[in-house]
């Protein structure tokens, strides 16, 4: 098979003229615009397991620190993606239909719009920063330097939503290149800053965060540089009309990110609860929590970045009216996540303890991590159908009933079950609810793909 970029190039070109693709041509195209995606998302993580590690080496309170906050970042960051979504599955699709001006269009208004939510949500970061350690059960030990790393997250918030938003659109355009580079870039000045700021200076957990964000700051103007100004189809010194406003970009973003946004705060509030669920455990449990599920992310990676190459297909199979090859691309993106991280879940179970004695030295955090890992390694082949098939429906512009499908699994499911186990069985109780609940969303998910409900946004 041929995985450069210049073949993946060629073969969506395929997709825009209408030409017919053999399914060795699509197997091609996924495998190359995975392979950069899931290395972007795997560095990505990379950054927050080099965080964890060099913090863990601090202590057990450092590391819980992190821990206690560290699902209401992700919070704020989901909401940055959903924003951008909201606008990149429409310039998808007017790429895959050869209107590049219309794309680019979406492009300027999207750079407004994110703008602005992204200072809404750093006023939000800045107020609820020093309280939100006690509501989520954290005690004196940890609230000062917890604060203090959300509030730093909070204020680099705008940048982070340029580095979703450029990233977004350059790989809704087919470059899955550019944000992988970036990605890389961005872990190797992370381990750099970090080490800097965590030793040398001296700052701990404080340090983490500042490395981390000068970090994601070099990044986020580097892929803004690339879809702004240097993108074939993109950049936006190519037009030299008058800009004007149009609500109906708008309109179609919110059809299409509200639902997102509305999934990630209430999944973002459902994590929040987990947090709840596993802080009267103590700062062991927090601190073993916080890095399997670092460690787990390292696992699941994959099926984002082939997650990604599926929103791109169907995104601009849409756009191109190309509703012959949509459902090919999505069983085949999905047997491909679900192989992947079959075997990913195989070497986290092989290979828990070694993976967490990385991010710590103490023993019982390393024992009660690997433990809870193994438990969760056999939900990751659902896992993944339920990422991608997320991803199928998103580049098709189906969000709603999908977020509705996520929300009854984690809310119902997973929290349900967790709050009951945790009283008998602890941290190991709350990931044997979450490794069933993955199961029943990857259930949920297959069963929509395969009734074909998705189907209908594409044929629209």
């Amino acid at each position: 098979m041929t995985l450069s970029a210049k073949s993946s190039d060629l073969l969506l070109e395929k997709i825009r003229q209408g030409a017919s693709l053999s399914s060795r041509e699509k197997l091609n195209l996924i495998i190359g615009l995975s392979i950069p995606s899931i290395l972007a998302q795997i560095t990505s993580v990379l950054m927050f397991f080099i965080d964890a590690s060099m913090v863990g080496h601090l202590g057990a309170e450092a590391s819980a620190s992190i821990g206690i906050v560290e699902t209401s970042t992700w919070l704020f960051g989901s909401m940055t993606t959903a924003a951008s979504m909201g606008f990149s599955v429409q310039v998808a699709h007017f790429i895959g239909a050869n209107d590049f001006q219309r794309a680019r269009d979406v492009f300027r208004h999207a750079l407004i719009a994110t703008t602005i939510l992204s200072l809404i949500l750093l006023v939000i970061g800045v107020a609820i920063a020093f309280p939100l350690p006690y509501w989520l059960g954290g005690g004196d030990d940890i609230a000062r330097d917890a604060s203090l790393y959300f509030l730093i997250f909070a204020l680099t918030g705008p940048f982070f939503q340029l580095a979703n938003l450029s990233g977004a659109m350059l790989k809704c355009s087919g470059n899955m290149r550019i944000p992988s580079i970036m990605s890389v870039m961005m872990c190797v000045l992370d381990v750099v800053f970090n080490f800097f700021f965590i030793y040398i200076i001296g700052w701990g957990v404080v340090g983490a965060a500042i490395g981390t964000s000068l970090a994601i700051i070099i990044s986020a103007l580097g892929q803004a540089y690339f879809a702004i100004v240097r993108s074939p189809m993109l950049a936006l010194r190519q037009d030299h009309t008058p800009f004007r406003w149009n609500p109906a970009y708008i309109h179609n973003a919110a059809k299409i990110g509200a639902p997102m946004a509305l999934q990630s705060v209430l999944m973002g509030g459902a994590q929040i609860v987990g947090t709840r669920i596993v802080a009267p455990l103590g700062n062991v449990s927090i601190a073993a929590n916080s890095f399997a599920i670092t460690v787990e992310s390292l696992c699941y990676m994959p099926g984002y970045g082939i997650g990604d190459a599926a929103t791109t297909l169907v995104g601009q199979s849409r756009g191109a009216r190309r509703f012959d090859i949509c459902r090919s691309f999505a069983w085949m993106t999905i047997g491909v996540a679900m192989l992947v991280m079959a075997f990913m879940g195989m070497l986290m179970f092989i290979f828990a303890p070694e993976l967490m004695a990385i991010l710590t030295p103490v023993a019982e955090i390393k024992d009660l991590g690997a433990l809870v890992l193994r438990i969760e390694a056999f939900a990751e082949p659902m896992f993944a159908a339920a990422i991608v098939s997320y991803s199928i429906c998103v580049g098709a512009g189906d969000t709603l009933r999908p977020a509705m499908l996520n929300l009854f699994s984690m809310w119902c499911v997973r929290l349900t079950l967790a709050a009951v186990l945790a009283r008998d069985y602890g941290l190991k109780g709350v990931w044997i609810a979450m490794a069933v609940e993955l199961t029943c969303r990857g259930t949920l998910f297959l069963i929509r793909i395969w009734r074909g409900n998705w189907m209908k946004k594409v044929l629209q």
